[in-house]
């Protein structure tokens, strides 16, 4: 080996460290060893990995789907061969692709293929879309849609059925909240359903009703959504299946490339249409995401679902898809006053909202499910639902020994001595980075909890100091699914479409290391493919983005803006082309 000068081997101790965690290190001062020719070498870029062993480097090597390397832009020249595609980023910024830990692929397809509304902004904007629908539609038949945002019902959220009569009492109109929790129905589709001041709430369910009169007002809550439900023609196979193509572009678009689908419907012997349109598009070729589903506890049934739950969760496994989660939902949302909290809503003395599960029944599944290696993955918005379930994990993994990866996601309000129990219980913490911040649905949500319980509002910051994880997931179509709004409220915790607004809670915030963590390999983690996607390390699947700014460098209420000009899923381009960097052989 040649004798090296001062400034050299400084060079070369440099690259050295940058290279570590390639496939081969070239020794200093020789010229790099020729490598396997690659397909795909991303050169001259700046290469933030998500590994903290080697957090930056300059480039990235990728073979048959899979990264080779990560280096330094010299030393990867030697993974270019005469087939080799190189492509200079300019300097541009390269991460692993985004993850999401909980979207709803099926029912956001649907929200926005039907009658949607999540364009309007009033009530008259409502009327106006849902006038075009009918025309649209001619006939006798439902007009179903999803989207209306529960702060245009002020001070509860509760929709009124005199606004849908303005438009139609000869059609049943039923809408879906953009949170998936309430319907509202005009008064054709409360006497079709047969829906009347005499008309009991079922089990889990509410039944809005004027406070004087008794009568149907026009919402539905959680559970007494079913009693419309046979007004609502159920989706085919293609549009099951165009849902699923929908939802991978969009996501693509934003530069996700996995995520976890929220609650998936199990019938006998582990039947399931959703599943069945998964593999359908798998097989396809139009899947260009890596896919965890979570199959959904039903809460009218117990523990019979179990063997079907099971089953569902091996027939995935077969398609090729992550499949060791079960959904439950613990309770309902905060502003209606069905979310579970441990002292009573404002004003209201004797209404701690209602707990969709009974805890004895909650433990012995988790118990069950637990001992055959699934994933608890539980709903629960108030404080008294995720204390709850932690109390839950905590008595199943005793029982077990332990406990595969407990997940609790939104929880809008966590009292501060459960906080510390995350990291305790080593339970994931899912939260929906955007609604951190102030706007009208949480102002509904201040005005009914009071000025105490506010202060406890997405405590991210706080689980994450006790030790606990921290996995992002928008509840797409809920909210958006743009992960670099995510990490701009994430560290700001100010609205990143009203940035005027006071921050919620500043000491929540995050640094932007954290929320890149949250938005990459702990969702894989979350979504149990930590070892196949979610940073950038050889041996794992090419799934990276390139951005057309640098997070890292511009301001922090400027990182939303960011674009994403490349998503790359398996070594593939699935949003943008690589041609538009000049790349050639």
């Amino acid at each position: 080996m040649s004798m090296l000068s001062g400034r050299t081997r400084i060079r070369c101790v440099e690259g050295l460290l940058l290279l570590l965690g390639t496939t081969a290190l070239v020794s200093c001062g020789d010229k790099p060893e020729k490598a396997p020719a690659a397909d795909l070498l991303l050169t001259n870029a700046r290469v933030y990995t998500v590994e903290p062993g080697q957090p930056w480097a300059e480039a990235v090597a990728v073979d048959d789907g899979k990264i080779v390397a990560v280096g330094t832009s010299a030393d990867l020249s030697r993974y270019k061969g005469d087939g080799t595609r190189v492509v200079d980023l300019g300097g541009r910024l390269l991460m692993p692709s985004f993850g999401d830990a909980h979207v709803h692929p099926v029912f956001g397809g649907l929200a926005y293929s039907r009658c949607s509304l999540h364009e309007g902004k009033t009530l008259e904007d409502y009327q106006r879309i849902i006038a075009g629908c009918i025309q649209a539609a001619p006939g006798t038949g439902t007009i179903y849609g999803v989207g209306w945002q529960d702060a245009l019902f002020p001070p509860n959220g509760i929709p009124r059925k005199e606004v849908l009569d303005a438009v139609s009492t000869d059609r049943p109109l039923v809408f879906e909240s953009v949170g998936g929790h309430s319907y509202w129905v005009n008064s054709k589709a409360l006497s079709m359903a047969g829906i009347t001041k005499g008309t009991p709430n079922p089990l889990n369910g509410q039944i809005d009703k004027d406070p004087k009169t008794g009568e149907p007002v026009g919402g539905l809550q959680e559970a007494a959504t079913a009693l419309v439900q046979s007004l609502v023609p159920p989706p085919t196979a293609e549009e099951l299946q165009h849902s699923i193509i929908y939802t991978a572009a969009i996501l693509n678009s934003l530069g996700i490339t996995n995520w976890h689908d929220a609650g998936i419907g199990v019938g006998a012997q582990g039947a399931s249409a959703v599943l069945d349109a998964y593999k359908a598009v798998k097989d396809k070729g139009e899947l260009t995401s890596h896919v965890a589903v979570a199959m959904k506890w039903e809460n009218d049934q117990g523990l019979e679902q179990i063997p079907n739950l099971l089953a569902a969760a091996k027939r995935a496994e077969t398609y090729g898809f992550k499949a060791r989660a079960v959904k439950f939902y613990a309770d309902g949302v905060i502003p209606q006053k069905t979310a579970a909290m441990i002292e009573p809503y404002v004003g209201d003395p004797h209404n701690h909202g209602t707990l969709q599960i009974t805890p004895e029944t909650f433990e012995k599944a988790v118990t069950q499910l637990g001992a055959a290696g699934i994933q608890p993955y539980v709903h629960a918005i108030g404080d008294a639902a995720t204390r709850v379930a932690l109390d839950v994990f905590e008595r199943a993994k005793a029982a077990n020994g332990s406990l595969y990866r407990p997940m609790i996601t939104h929880m809008n309000v966590v009292d501060p001595a459960d906080q510390p129990r995350f990291g305790q219980l080593g339970v994931i913490a899912q939260f929906q980075a955007t609604w951190a911040s102030n706007y009208p649905y949480m102002d509904l949500t201040k005005q009914v909890i009071g000025p105490v319980r506010s202060q406890w509002i997405y405590p991210v910051k706080s689980i994450l100091n006790g030790g606990g994880i921290i996995a992002y997931g928008a509840d797409w179509p809920v909210a958006t699914a743009n992960p670099l709004a995510g990490l701009q409220v994430a560290i700001t915790r100010v609205n990143y479409e009203e940035p005027a607004t006071p921050p919620l809670l500043p000491g929540e915030v995050l640094t932007l290391e954290e929320a890149v963590k949250a938005h990459t390999i702990d969702v894989a983690y979350a979504n149990s493919m930590e070892d196949l996607t979610g940073s950038i390390k050889p041996g794992k699947s090419a799934d990276l983005v390139v951005l057309d700014q640098d997070i890292f460098k511009v301001e922090p209420m400027r990182i939303a803006a960011t674009n994403v000009l490349l998503t790359l899923f398996e070594g593939k381009a699935v949003h943008g082309t690589l041609e538009k960097f000049g790349a050639k052989p």
